[in-house]
């Protein structure tokens, strides 16, 4: 009998989520509807139906976050499949099930996107203990969720035959409808909606795969043939995996292939699209507002606010406000889903506010832009214990830091100097350095820069523990 492997899917960029998501930190990486990130809740979820680690597949830019996430649950993958670039859900999937089976084994996999809330995990699990067994006779078997209303955020499965109680072969996969057709499809019966969860053996999804896209399975396995790996890294070759088809795995193979069967699952679901989303998993008041954040209302009703500040709300119905250190959003709960078209209007602008917060990750630690301004800009770091900066230098800025607590190791040219609680040092414009943290409690400093150009780009890397030097097989360009 084939083990399940599960395969977690960390990729999106949760853009419907905007402000409180964004393309460096989205929201699988975030604490929604649970006191763990999506990603993490995800991990424990299928934990506790495998003795495997699951390969995590997500983008290259977010491994430190990855991998720092799951270590914060006790998480070991089995590999962590990095992509230097999205090609959507089905070469994504084609790289966990070769990975999967480089050991000439077969194995079962339990594909799962990590941005998803399941409320009832025992129903969950009953329904993969379902799928399992028809995906063992060589199907390819995905969930569809039993609708509790008419929803035109989501794609549906029309079932045709049913094989069993549990299960049904699949008749056709429809695109998102308009909500008269949503309705009907609802009042019917026979349509679920397309969760996006898949399980089937590696080997049965690579030979469809073969038959109806053999570009996209030949473009990944050179890809991971040309892997560079790195513990539980495995970087996939820039060049091969640039070249392959993007697609769907419905338009790439489910939809096509005569194996597709559908499980319906009643437990729980939500892919968390959109603010509306939020609204409806949360605690809400007798007037139906939910408020994450210090708010005072008057004649309010079915409203979402999200905020680390006080909120005033008089009058407003059926509104979502989420409030975050540097972007505000307000709108209408029929509406929100149209703020993918805001983040697409701040990156034809050319804002940042579209890919990043003002709190920055990096795998050292974290900044946090507090203030800039004409010729001068204010950061609070945070470097976690042990970690270290590359050994760099800047052009175009000068630096001063203060330290606030903790301990800071700081090269500064020939120099090596220790500052504890209250000292600073000054870094001139050119001049080599590196910021370390050698205690055992998080290093705090205030970073002032000053100088003609203040962009993250203006770092020249001689050393980095986190292969972030050009020409590194590990490098990327992130600062």
């Amino acid at each position: 009998m084939h083990p399940i492997q599960p395969v977690i899917l960390s990729g999106g960029a949760g853009s419907r989520l905007w402000p409180l998501s964004r393309e460096a930190f989205p929201k699988q990486f975030l604490p929604l509807g649970s006191e763990h990130s999506m990603l993490q809740a995800t991990w424990k979820r299928v934990k506790a139906i495998s003795e495997r680690g699951a390969i995590v597949v997500a983008n290259v830019e977010h491994r430190f976050i990855v991998a720092e996430q799951l270590r914060e649950v006790q998480g070991k993958p089995d590999a962590i499949v990095l992509e230097p670039m999205g090609r959507n859900t089905a070469p994504a999937i084609a790289l966990a099930a070769i990975e999967a089976t480089r050991n000439g084994q077969d194995a079962l996999l339990l594909v799962l996107p990590s941005d998803h809330v399941v409320s009832n995990e025992s129903s969950f699990h009953a329904a993969v203990d379902a799928a399992a067994e028809f995906a063992r006779q060589g199907r390819l078997v995905t969930f569809g969720v039993v609708p509790t209303r008419a929803e035109t955020g989501y794609g549906y499965i029309k079932r045709g035959k049913t094989t069993t109680d549990q299960a049904s072969l699949v008749e056709c996969f429809v695109e998102k409808p308009d909500e008269s057709t949503a309705e009907r499809y609802v009042e019917s019966g026979e349509y679920l909606w397309n969760s996006g969860m898949f399980v089937f053996l590696a080997s049965r999804y690579l030979q469809e795969l073969d038959r109806l896209n053999p570009a996209i399975l030949a473009s990944c396995r050179k890809a991971l043939a040309l892997a560079h790996r790195d513990d539980d890294f495995v970087r996939v070759d820039v060049a091969e995996f640039s070249a392959c088809p993007s697609d769907s795995i419905d338009y790439a193979v489910m939809e096509k292939s005569e194996c597709a069967m559908v499980v319906p699952l009643d437990a729980g679901w939500s892919d968390l699209g959109s603010w509306c989303a939020l609204w409806e998993i949360a605690e809400k008041d007798a007037e139906g507002n939910a408020f994450e954040a210090d708010t005072l209302s008057i004649a309010c009703s079915n409203n979402y606010v999200l905020s680390n500040r006080l909120v005033a709300m008089v009058g407003l119905d059926n509104i979502v406000v989420v409030d975050t250190d540097d972007a505000l959003l307000v709108g209408h709960r029929e509406s929100v889903q149209k703020v993918k078209d805001i983040v697409g209007e701040l990156k034809r602008c050319g804002r940042t506010h579209a890919t990043t917060h003002r709190k920055v990750y990096r795998p050292w630690g974290s900044y946090d832009s507090v203030d800039a301004g004409q010729r001068f800009q204010v950061k609070r770091i945070t470097v976690k214990p042990g970690a270290a900066l590359s050994l760099q230098m800047h052009h175009h800025r000068a630096e001063h830091w203060i330290v606030v607590s903790g301990t800071a190791r700081v090269t500064r040219g020939d120099e090596v100097l220790l500052l504890a609680e209250n000292q600073s040092t000054y870094i001139p414009l050119g001049v080599v350095h590196r910021l370390e943290n050698p205690g055992k409690v998080p290093l705090e400093l205030i970073e002032v820069q000053s100088g003609s150009y203040l962009g993250e780009d203006d770092i020249v890397r001689f050393e980095d523990v986190y292969g972030r030097i050009a020409g590194s097989p590990l490098h990327e360009s992130t600062p």
